[in-house]
């Protein structure tokens, strides 16, 4: 297949008849062949039975019954590894519009490697979805200098060179332009639709703030020190290290210059556990090091990918060369 539009479930019986006929209709129109590939992440309505009767009628239509329900990244990553085109993520719910797909498949035509789908009017609720969203779109920008605009659209298509090696886990598939970026994909984004939801009601609110919160932790560390934790553990304990011994230096000013006993104050305590910190984030920076050059000896790759290489023809004035070219 050239296009593989992959597409979680969770509890969406109502929204998926709809959803079916609007995609249908769009892959019908495009020149290239295309499968849809449902993930029922654990879905408890009638989810399941909608989509087997689709799969029935339907011979680009498969379904991935998952055994329980994992969360929409681990149902992205069933649908991606069983799939075999370019990737198209939507959601299950109907506020994607199938209509944006061949936009998509233009851009990638360019040659981009990643095209986002931007909701520039989005139809949700202002204070617990959209405000949340771009606090955290811009945030993820800044900190991981991939600057997209909307980073929670589902909407997106991917090169199939860029997704298939990708591991991912907890709340992180909304971050794949960035692990597609750290490997030189060319990323950019379009404006998409966004429909009202319609049916069934949201499974998100501004509780995933945190997941998304811990997940960006989680990927800044990887984009910044994965390669090196003795530089990020390492700052962290001498900046430690510092404060501590300037707290201590304050203690004894007070001591010697106002006469206040080193038992009088709390600076003493506060800067032995400050002390202490530092020499922990050192001795882990120092384990976290080691691990992750048995990570990168086990995985048996560099640290690189080329992507290509060019160099001057062999002359035939040389045969040694030229045979050891061949």
């Amino acid at each position: 297949m050239e296009i593989s539009v992959l597409i979680p479930v969770y509890n969406e019986e109502a929204a998926l008849p709809d959803l079916y006929r609007a995609l249908a209709a769009t892959l019908d129109q495009l020149p290239q062949a295309a499968e849809i590939i449902f993930a029922d992440d654990g879905s408890t309505d009638g989810s399941a039975a909608a989509l087997d009767a689709f799969a029935e009628g339907d011979r680009r239509v498969r379904v991935l019954h998952l055994s329980r329900n994992y969360g929409q990244t681990a149902a992205l990553m069933a649908a991606i590894r069983n799939s075999s085109g370019d990737v198209i993520p939507m959601d299950g719910d109907g506020q994607n519009d199938p209509a944006d797909i061949p936009r998509l498949l233009d851009k990638l035509a360019e040659g981009f490697d990643v095209v986002s789908g931007w909701r520039i009017k989005r139809d949700d609720n202002a204070l617990s979805r959209r405000l949340p969203s771009v606090i955290a779109n811009r945030l993820i920008s800044a900190l991981l200098h991939v600057p997209l605009h909307d980073y929670g659209c589902t909407l997106k298509a991917y090169r199939r060179e860029v997704v298939e090696n990708v591991r991912l886990y907890g709340e992180m598939h909304r971050f794949i332009p960035i692990y597609a970026a750290w490997e030189g994909a060319r990323v950019t984004e379009i404006p998409v639709s966004h429909h009202p939801r319609r049916f069934g009601k949201s499974k998100y609110g501004i509780g995933r703030i945190t997941r998304v919160a811990l997940d960006l932790l989680i990927v800044y560390f990887i984009d910044r020190a994965f390669d090196r934790p003795i530089q990020f553990f390492g700052k962290l304990g001498l900046g430690f290290l510092v404060l501590a011994v300037a707290i201590f230096g304050w203690a004894l000013v007070l001591k010697y210059a106002s006469d206040i006993s080193l038992i009088q104050t709390p600076l003493p305590l506060l800067a032995a556990t400050i002390g202490l910190s530092g020499v922990l984030f050192l001795l882990l920076g120092i384990i976290a090091e080691v691990q992750a050059r048995i990570y990168y000896e086990a995985r048996g790759r560099p640290q690189y990918k080329i992507r290509r290489i060019v160099q001057h023809p062999v002359s035939p004035q040389c045969p040694a060369r030229a045979a050891a070219v061949e």
